[in-house]
Order: structure tokens, then sequence, then C-alpha cells
């Protein structure tokens, strides 16, 4: 890859090097294997999935642990049909609610019941203990809090403006 890292197109840098390249890989392995390394934990071991965890994380933050569907879609980086689908299944298992948004017939807000606090109370424990031993001992701590910085730049520049056309255009030009 090295002479066509090199290389330009139209005047323009478009390869990666080999330190980007080798980094960019190290990267995407090495969340995939996290990604899938607390999902297995919470599979087998937790009550709750790591999407149902992470759903009822974000309820339990929120004032009156309820969100409305669509903020609760984008702080969850879901489309709203995948969330619909969480969501129903969550509620058929007591953990959460749907109702109309008060002043908004078009909106719908998801209450987390005292059922789902309670799921989360249980796991969490298992799950914190997960994200230690896979991700925080792995690292100094100065390592963790550089990552910490570094993810939220990179969640900051991948958001895609209100998930519009023009967002997309925008991220993929």
């Amino acid at each position: 890859m090295g002479e066509v890292a090199a290389e330009t197109i139209q005047g323009t840098d478009v390869w990666l090097t080999e330190e980007q390249q080798g980094s960019w890989r190290h990267y995407l392995e090495g969340t995939a294997r996290f990604v899938e390394a607390l999902g297995a934990v919470h599979d087998r071991t937790l009550d709750l999935s790591l999407g149902e965890y992470s759903l009822l994380v974000q309820l339990s933050e929120a004032p009156e642990r309820t969100m409305r569907m669509s903020t609760l879609a984008d702080g969850l980086v879901l489309s709203r049909s995948r969330l619909t689908h969480t969501v129903a299944r969550m509620e058929a298992r007591g953990l959460v609610e749907r109702r109309a948004a008060e002043g908004d017939r078009r909106g719908v807000n998801c209450t987390m019941t005292d059922a789902g606090y309670a799921a989360l109370e249980v796991s969490a424990p298992g799950h914190v203990a997960a994200v230690r031993r896979i991700l925080v001992d792995a690292l100094e701590p100065e390592e963790f809090e550089v990552l910490g910085r570094i993810m939220a730049k990179v969640a900051a520049s991948s958001k895609v403006s209100g998930g519009t056309e023009e967002g997309l255009t925008a991220l993929c030009d």
C-alpha cells in the first residue's frame, strides 16, 4: 500500500498513510471485538441485551425517566423503526411504557417503569464489571481519558445534521 497511499486523484490525497491505515484497522477491530464481547456478556449473563441496557440507562438519566422517542433514537443512534421494535419488546416485558406526548398529538414519550429501573439496577454491576475488564483495565488511566476525548470528537464530527438528505450529502462529499 506504500506507493498507492502516496498517490493522489485529481490533486487530492485520497488514500490513508500506512500509519493511518493501521490505526483505522485497529480501531475497527477493537470496536467490533469490544461490542461483541460486551454483547455476549449481556446475552449470556444479564437479563437485558446491550441495546436494552443502553436504552434504560438513557431513560434513567432523563427527568421523570421519560424521553421523547425521537430524542431517544438520536441518543442511542438508532433508526426510529429499530427503536420502535426494541421499545415494543421491552414494553411487553413491562420495562417501559409509551404514551402520547402532552401538547403534541404526533409525539410519543417512552417512560421507564419501576420494573425497568429494577432490571437496570440488577444488570448494572455486571455491565460495569465487563466494561472495566474488557476496556478500562486494558488501558492506562491517561490512555482511557485520551480515548474519551478522541471518541467525543469522532461522535461530534460524525453526526449528520438531523438525518437530513443535506447532512448525508455533506458527509458523503
